[in-house]
């Protein structure tokens, strides 16, 4: 069993729309999902994008995905990583692809000089805290994610 990693290709936005639902399905968020594979193709791969993503696959098969976008850290004064979504097919769970992709985030860290790779989990996601954790990741147990949206937002900008 062979895991690799290529970067996803225009024909891959229907997959990538699945991989985005079933990691929905599995946080029990699958009621929150808005995107269409058509918002996939347009921020994925329109000619300047802001966002990128990665495909783990088994032998030829897609199992995995990796969505990315740049962030910039004013205290390290140089970009990051932020890894969005991060998934693994229950079935392929165990066999590294999940390490693969992260280990690639890491490569493309240290080849851009970038400062971070961050991302968020769920709190109640115990078997991926222990893997994040045993690969040396850090709790940053001090901060708060905030978020606003829908009307919140529409009044902010309204101020």
């Amino acid at each position: 069993m062979s895991v690799t990693i290529r970067p996803a290709a225009p024909a891959d936005a229907g997959l990538i729309l699945s991989f985005v639902r079933d990691l929905a399905e599995y946080e029990k968020l699958l009621h929150a999902v808005e995107a269409t594979q058509a918002h996939v193709e347009a921020a994925l791969f329109c000619e300047h994008p802001k966002a990128f993503c990665d495909i783990a696959e088994i032998d030829g098969e897609a199992v995995g995905f990796a969505l990315r976008f740049y962030n910039f850290s004013t205290f390290v004064g140089r970009h990051g990583i932020y890894l969005e979504d991060l998934f693994v097919r229950p079935a392929a769970r165990g066999s590294g692809a999940g390490k693969a992709l992260l280990a690639n985030l890491a490569r493309r860290c240290v080849a851009e000089n970038l400062g971070r790779l961050e991302w968020a989990v769920l709190d109640w996601n115990a078997p991926s805290i222990a893997f994040y954790d045993s690969l040396g990741a850090a709790a940053m147990d001090e901060w708060i994610v905030r978020r606003m949206t829908g009307e919140a937002l529409k009044r902010l900008a309204d101020a």
